[in-house]
């Protein structure tokens, strides 16, 4: 109980710590600070909650059970892991690794999964440049589709693999608590302009001459802002606001109608923007305080940049990957450094892969470091 309290804790400082960095520092950083919270709010997290609303439609309309799905399919489950890896976020990776170790999958499809997951990377760089992002995913899953049939060759199906139940340990990853009413009312209002907003500045559009004679004022901006901060205030609330996609049975997920489906879309929405905005922040003030000239910088080390993406590919978690696609979208960095991390990257699939499969895990992040170098280094020296 104690942890949990000053886990909420944690969460309402690093709210208040964004909110206070948005309304009252000096005008020069609040500038800085408001146009990333927009850019996080109007730019992704209603593509984010689109995307998510699909898949979940899609979900509960032809009733996905993965168990049973892999069961089926037994002769192509390198390919539907490889598949699932390349799908936005970390839930479809989540999933190949459980069910490695209930002794559903080989290793191969360990391997698969890791090297085509983006984890939540993918929906900035689908917001941002989906044209890209559709290359990113084609390669990343060509790669991954190819790598698990070779490790397999290699290894064998049964690699390493120890089953044991799953569920009990990990569920309260996914199990969440409901959020008021008000706040989840306010969220899906919000949606609407949102989205309509991010379709305009999508298509170079001066959405604030939509309002007329309040264009003064900068409307789009702040209706980013409280979009951005409203999605930090809810995650900061959540008592459990990790992703929902699936629980990690693979089982499919029991609902109870469409608000469940909504509710679901809220959480990992949230969870998404919270590392958009932390790795926007990261980038942007570093630039504005330190007055860095990270193009510069990096154009200097340039034959070392892919790998210092994939090496950066290595770290568990979204986060240090949704900042390496926000310095790739700034033209920090060249799209084979993206292309590496891309690679390289397991998302937040690698927190459950170590705790339920330590070796496979740290071995077949090891194996997607080969391709990543590969293809990182054969864009750089033959398409820049």
């Amino acid at each position: 109980m104690h942890k949990a309290l000053m886990k909420q804790l944690w969460k309402l400082c690093i709210f208040a710590g964004i909110a206070a960095l948005a309304f009252i520092t000096p005008d020069a950083t609040r500038d800085v600070v408001r146009a990333a919270l927009e850019g996080a709010y109007i730019q992704v997290s209603v593509f984010v909650a689109v995307t998510l609303a699909i898949f979940y439609t899609l979900e509960h309309i032809f009733r996905l059970d993965t168990d049973t799905w892999l069961r089926k399919y037994e002769r192509f489950h390198i390919p539907i892991a490889a598949f699932m890896g390349a799908l936005p976020g970390c839930g479809g990776a989540i999933i190949v690794i459980t069910q490695y170790v209930s002794g559903r999958l080989g290793f191969g499809s360990v391997v698969a999964v890791l090297t085509s997951t983006m984890g939540d990377a993918a929906f900035l760089l689908l917001a941002r440049e989906p044209q890209t992002a559709l290359l990113v995913y084609a390669i990343s899953l060509t790669v991954g589709i190819v790598s698990g049939y070779i490790v397999e060759s290699i290894h064998g199906r049964d690699f390493l693999r120890k089953e044991r139940e799953t569920k009990q340990a990990f569920m309260e990853h996914v199990e969440t608590h409901p959020y008021p009413g008000f706040f989840k009312f306010i969220w899906g209002i919000l949606l609407v302009p949102g989205l309509a907003l991010g379709i305009g500045t999508a298509m170079q559009i001066d959405t604030d001459a939509w309002f007329g004679v309040y264009a003064a004022v900068g409307p789009t901006q702040w209706i980013g802002v409280f979009g951005a901060l409203l999605c930090v205030l809810m995650w900061s609330l959540e008592t459990n606001a990790g992703p929902s996609i699936v629980n990690l049975a693979g089982k499919m997920t029991e609902t109870k109608g469409w608000m469940v489906h909504f509710e679901r879309v809220v959480i990992d929405t949230n969870f998404v923007t919270i590392w958009v905005i932390g790795a926007f922040l990261i980038f942007e003030l570093s630039v504005h305080w330190l007055a860095i000239d990270l193009k510069g910088l990096f154009e200097v080390w340039a034959p070392l940049v892919p790998l210092i993406a994939v090496v950066i590919g290595f770290i568990p978690g979204c986060g240090p990957q949704v900042l390496v696609t926000t310095f790739y979208l700034n033209g920090i960095i060249p799209l084979s450094a993206q292309l590496g991390n891309a690679i390289s990257n397991d998302g937040d699939a690698l927190f459950p892969a170590i705790a339920l499969a330590p070796k496979p895990a740290i071995l077949a992040t090891i194996y997607t470091a080969i391709p990543a170098i590969i293809v990182a280094y054969g864009w750089y020296f033959l398409m820049e």
